[in-house]
Formats: C-alpha cells, structure tokens, sequence
C-alpha cells in the first residue's frame, strides 16, 4: 500500500503517471471516492503517461459510461459507474467485453461494481483533505 497527497491537479497527474509505469495490458484499475475528489484527473494522468497522444480525449465519461483512448502501444477503457445499480446494468454496457480486448480498465465509482472487479485490480481510494488537497491511497 502506497500513500500520497496531492495539493493540485497537476501533482494527481504526476503521482497517476508513477502508478502508470507499473501498469501493463490485461490490468483493471478501481477508484474509490466521492465526487470532485480527483478521478479523473488520476485517469488523465495515467492516459498522459501511458497513451498521450490520447490526453485531449480524456474526460469524465459520465454520460458517455466508456470513453476509450486508443494509443499507439496501449488501449485504456475509462468507465464511469455512476449509474450502474446492478450487474444487468454493468451487462448493458458491454463491460465484459472490454475485458477481452486487452487493454487497461479503469472504472470510476467503482463502489457500485464491487462484484465485477477482479481480486487482482489496482484500488485507488481518493480522499478530499480540503479544497485542493487530496490522499491516494493505492492498493
């Protein structure tokens, strides 16, 4: 378990990019937290580092449930499970089939999918500390 403090956007991005070295294909990346708590913003810093000729496609995919970002040696798959209730509704999404393509999988409001995230995945819990201020603790 790693534990960091980020007083700003761009410090989330630098420690997500720390985390993005050790990640590689097949890898399921889970955070936890409350809204505004910095999702993603670490999910840009991932993209930046892993895929940055992706950067200025990363957004909140809240609407959109997934936002893929193909990059030259890697694909990552940001989910948002906002409103996911259930796993038919986790089904719907075609979840299970980003799975299978090999890329990395990050999932936003990942308390509402605690029966699809693999024993395995990389946890993120995101704590605000203050208005700027955040803790990231990595498992």
């Amino acid at each position: 378990m790693k534990e960091y403090i980020s007083n700003s956007t761009a410090e989330t991005e630098n420690i997500a990019a720390e985390l993005a070295k050790e990640l590689k294909a097949g890898d399921f990346v889970a955070f936890f937290g409350d809204l505004g708590a910095g999702k993603t913003a670490f999910s840009r810093g991932i993209v930046k580092y892993l895929a940055p000729e992706c950067l200025e496609l990363v957004h909140s995919p809240t609407f959109a449930i997934v936002n893929e970002y193909v990059g030259k040696k890697i694909s990552i798959f940001h989910f948002d499970m906002y409103r996911i209730k259930d796993e038919d509704d986790l089904i719907s999404t075609g979840f299970y089939d980003y799975e299978e393509r090999g890329g990395i999988i990050i999932t936003e409001w990942s308390e509402n999918i605690p029966f699809a995230i693999p024993e395995d995945a990389v946890r993120v819990n995101i704590e605000k500390i203050s208005e700027t201020a955040r803790r990231f603790t990595i498992c």
